[in-house]
């Protein structure tokens, strides 16, 4: 037993830990402020949830990139998906704070978790495309399902992502009825009672 190794993987989560307290844009159904590890998480059950209709992946990584997917953002932070534009880099930054992050691993662990990032990030396999899609699912779900502030632009959620979720019927199934509560919703803050 490598105790070094032990100790530098505890380090590691230690500052995993951090995406406890990175803050989205997003909103819980309570009203409050959804963390990027919450949102990991129901990511992570979405996967298992959907598991049977997606025969043919390897649901253990797919499992794994639901994980990292979002993993440097415990260095700086989320850029919400709305202010990509103003931030072209974001992809370098979370690569490189990853690195950061994992810095303290093994390589052999450090290796697996940089490569299952990139793939996540290029949507190279069909896994990381899976997860691509699911994860703008998470999120357009929750900015549904979140009790937002008044000036929530609802709007946004209906083109967000299609690339990916347009890419298979599973998704495209889901996407249109997530679309659907997000046309009652934009009905509704159009239209307050």
């Amino acid at each position: 037993m490598d105790i070094e190794k032990i100790k530098r993987r505890l380090e590691f989560l230690r500052e995993a830990e951090k995406l406890k307290d990175v803050l989205r844009s997003a909103h819980t159904s309570s009203g409050r402020t959804e963390s990027t590890a919450e949102h990991s998480w129901r990511l992570c059950l979405m996967a298992i949830v959907f598991e049977d209709q997606l025969s043919g992946l390897d649901r253990l990584k797919m499992l794994k990139m639901c994980v990292i997917h979002d993993l440097g953002e415990a260095i700086n932070g989320d850029i919400p998906a709305v202010s990509k534009e103003s931030f072209p880099n974001k992809s370098e930054q979370e690569r490189n704070d990853l690195l950061v992050l994992t810095n303290a691993l093994d390589e052999t662990l450090k290796a697996e978790i940089l490569a299952l990032w990139d793939d996540y990030e290029d949507a190279l396999s069909p896994e990381a495309k899976a997860v691509k899609a699911l994860d703008k699912l998470e999120t357009i779900l929750q900015h549904n399902q979140g009790k937002n502030p008044p000036d929530f632009d609802y709007e946004f959620n209906l083109a967000y992502g299609k690339k990916y979720t347009d890419a298979n019927p599973l998704f495209e199934v889901l996407r249109s009825i997530i679309d659907q509560d997000t046309k009652e919703n934009i009905s509704e803050h159009d239209n307050p009672q």
